[in-house]
């Protein structure tokens, strides 16, 4: 049986025609040469590379690039970006065949999104249900609604320091971490630059650890998963999310067995239907999604800035100083990036990409932040969430509007504004919020280009009705990249 070479995000069985089957992973150290990726996602890349090298007849080749390591005739399942399915297609002796990891087949998403004037993820989210008959009753879906996000937009509980679910299974390091550590702290001696800070691993590396972290997040946290999926508390940045993401796109995963799980939990009456249905969305539909946009937008679409939104990412953020911050809820949440290379997906989006947008950074700076800093962060991943729905950079081709939002937002859904010493309701003046006063600020710089956007129209009359916008706008460009 011809060897298949597995990248490091394809080591799940579901990327081998038979168990049997003989691998070949390649290690390079030059990947890690090229930019600075966050020091808990090299670790987590190398652990699994070199646990993966452990199970049944696996070649390791470690070697300065994937051409010199590739010396016999391999197969190798489509990669997840553009560099390395070009590197594989230029390379002699190699069969790439189609893609696996993901559900639904390109084929099919692109029968779906050809001639649509806009794509939009709820619109292939129900394409895909009936494609794969997940969550369906026959023609309908379960409950008689495709979407039940209404029910899951629960702010956190009141004067709750964090939400009433078990942890997940510990992490128990062994040997190939210790080697895979202390192999870091020599490629940092020797010039590698890492983001980010060093700490036990929090992620699955193995199929099994992988598997016992599903089991746990369906029997455990998925009945608790669905109310307070979109809220934030400082004291707990698990919340009752799986931690899913990282053993997914390492392809330890597959994506199918785990909304098989989680249906199969509806199913028997051990989850609401609408946390199993919010869960699914994010695999069945967001997860794909994204995946398929990369491939069907053209190349050049990681550069979209219809926005025009120019400014460099400031030191403080680029290097994840969170001590930087005076603002508690983007303090923390830098912490955490700087601290585990994960937030879920709220803090991703309302803190950091909210601000990021509000400020005017370079989309593309902050695709690359996001890919490089987050350990379940890839191009394909990145691409559409940062660039499209994140930094609204395409112009909605992807949503429907920009994902700004004011202090108020944060105070609703978190509890952060406690202690604070900026006022989510103030947008003026020494305890401005920076997220209430940088909505508005967003708006006034940008009303030209949302002006023809019927979902702003009415945050756009409310912009015109402030009677102090001159005075907000000369104190954000006044407050100018300084950490807030």
């Amino acid at each position: 049986m011809t060897r298949r070479w597995l990248f490091a995000d394809q080591l799940g069985p579901h990327f081998l025609d038979d168990p049997g089957q003989p691998v070949l992973l390649v290690e390079s150290k030059a990947a890690f040469r090229r930019r600075a990726f966050h020091r808990q996602k090299a670790h987590l890349i190398l652990s699994a590379l070199r646990h993966r090298a452990r199970d049944g007849d696996v070649r390791l080749i470690r070697a300065g690039t994937y051409r010199e390591a590739v010396g016999e005739p391999v197969t190798v399942c489509h990669p997840t970006s553009r560099a390395a399915r070009d590197l594989v297609r230029r390379m002699p002796d190699v069969e790439m065949l189609p893609p696996r990891g993901f559900v639904t087949a390109p084929r099919d998403f692109t029968t779906w999104a050809d001639g649509r004037d806009h794509l939009r993820m709820e619109d292939f989210y129900r394409f895909a249900r009936q494609r794969h008959d997940v969550l369906m009753d026959g023609a309908e879906p379960a409950g008689g609604r495709w979407n039940l996000d209404a029910d899951n937009r629960e702010p956190p509980p009141k004067g709750a320091d964090r939400l009433d679910v078990p942890s997940p299974p510990e992490i128990i390091e062994d040997e190939i971490d210790d080697e895979v550590r202390a192999d870091l702290d020599r490629w940092q001696a020797e010039g590698i630059e890492f983001t980010g800070r060093d700490g036990p691993r929090l992620f699955p590396v193995t199929r099994d650890e992988a598997l016992a972290r599903l089991r746990h997040f369906v029997e455990h946290r998925l009945p608790e998963f669905g109310p307070h999926e979109d809220a934030m508390l400082a004291g707990d940045p698990w919340m009752a999310h799986s931690m899913l993401s990282p053993v997914i796109n390492l392809g330890l995963l597959d994506p199918v067995e785990v909304i098989a799980a989680v249906e199969d939990a509806y199913r028997a009456g051990r989850a609401p239907l609408a946390g199993a249905e919010g869960f699914i969305r994010q695999i069945l539909g967001w997860r794909d999604f994204v995946w398929h946009l990369y491939w069907y937008f053209e190349p050049r679409y990681r550069s979209a800035n219809e926005l025009g939104a120019g400014g460099r990412l400031p030191k403080w953020f680029a290097t994840l100083d969170a001590d930087a911050v005076e603002a508690r809820c983007l303090s923390d949440v830098l912490a955490g990036v700087r601290d585990r290379g994960w937030v879920h997906h709220i803090p991703r989006l309302m803190v950091l990409g909210n601000y990021a947008m509000q400020r005017g950074w370079r989309p593309a700076a902050m695709a690359d932040w996001f890919h490089r800093n987050f350990v379940d962060g890839y191009e394909w991943v990145m691409t559409a969430n940062v660039i499209g729905m994140s930094q609204y950079a395409d112009g909605g081709r992807m949503s429907t509007k920009p994902y700004a939002a004011g202090g108020a937002y944060i105070n609703r859904m978190s509890d952060y504004c406690s202690g604070c010493r900026y006022d989510p309701r103030s947008r003026v003046g020494s305890s401005a919020c920076p997220y209430t006063a940088g909505y508005w600020h967003f708006l006034a710089r940008n009303e030209p280009r949302l002006a023809g956007n019927h979902r702003m129209g009415q945050p756009l009359r409310g912009l015109r009705r402030l009677s102090d916008l001159d005075a907000l706008v000369e104190q954000e460009n006044a407050r100018g990249s300084r950490a807030p």
